[in-house]
């Protein structure tokens, strides 16, 4: 993915800039070296132009801002390609859509958190009307116990059976009400026909602690502390993204590919 670049500029050489006519001639002034005078004279004059041109100020920050984002989209384009392996293809994380899909969203959820709930249909809206989009997600329980044991809960199920099982035990977890508790996840799992005894045992092994713990490095290393977070054809999203913004995302990751 491509982001346009722009070499950062101090605030004070952002005003500067603004101020005495371009970027050029505002990084000619030595701000480190001026005498008290000339730091009087310059305050005077930054002074008496923005009392003139108060807009500037906003310009200035707008200018900010947009070399600030355009910094942290180089940097998530960079966690993306150092972590690709993990993100796509950790050999374990469920896969759904279409598993041949052109364009790939992976997202890092929390089945207690309000706004992976509220993205819940919307993900699964983009996935069903475009056809050919894979989705992988990534069970990132970082909203308490509940949120610890509904993951365990799920990747026991995946472990204990299948993935068919995995997407009905995720789906019921988005909108279960009240606590997991043991009763609430022993008739889950026997409303739908699967070994609850066997699940639930396998909640506490090896195995899904090491999932939860390797999720939690990648996000680490991803710098990702909150729900819903996506990577969405190679693009960090950190937090909540609505359908027709997820839409214009893939549509301009296609156009990139």
């Amino acid at each position: 993915m491509t982001h346009l670049t722009f070499r950062p500029l101090r605030p004070l050489a952002l005003i500067a800039a603004l101020t005495l006519g371009g970027a050029a001639q505002a990084e000619e002034i030595d701000f480190g070296n001026m005498s008290p005078e000339q730091e009087a004279a310059f305050g005077a004059k930054v002074r008496d132009y923005l009392m003139t041109n108060p807009q500037v100020i906003m310009e200035a920050v707008a200018l900010l801002e947009q070399q600030e984002a355009q910094q942290q989209a180089a940097a998530d384009d960079a966690l993306v390609e150092t972590n690709a392996e993990a993100l796509f293809n950790d050999g374990y994380s469920w896969v759904g859509g279409n598993p041949e899909g052109d364009i790939t969203i992976v997202e890092f959820m929390d089945y207690r958190c309000g706004y992976c709930r509220k993205a819940f249909p919307e993900v699964e809206e983009l996935i069903k009307t475009d056809g050919n989009i894979r989705l992988i997600v990534k069970e990132f329980p970082i909203l308490g116990e509940a949120s610890l044991v509904s993951s365990k809960f799920a990747i026991a199920t995946q472990i204990v059976a299948g993935d068919e099982a995995y997407e009905q035990v995720h789906n019921a977890l988005m909108a279960l009400e009240g606590g997991p508790g043991k009763p609430v996840l022993t008739r889950l799992a026997t409303t739908l026909g699967l070994d609850a005894d066997a699940i639930l045992a396998e909640m506490d092994s090896d195995e899904v602690q090491r999932r939860i713990a390797d999720t939690r490095a990648l996000a680490q290393r991803m710098q990702i502390n909150g729900t819903p977070s996506f990577v969405m054809g190679g693009e960090m999203l950190r937090g909540y993204v609505p359908l027709d913004g997820m839409r214009q995302i893939v549509e301009q990751a296609r156009a990139e590919q």
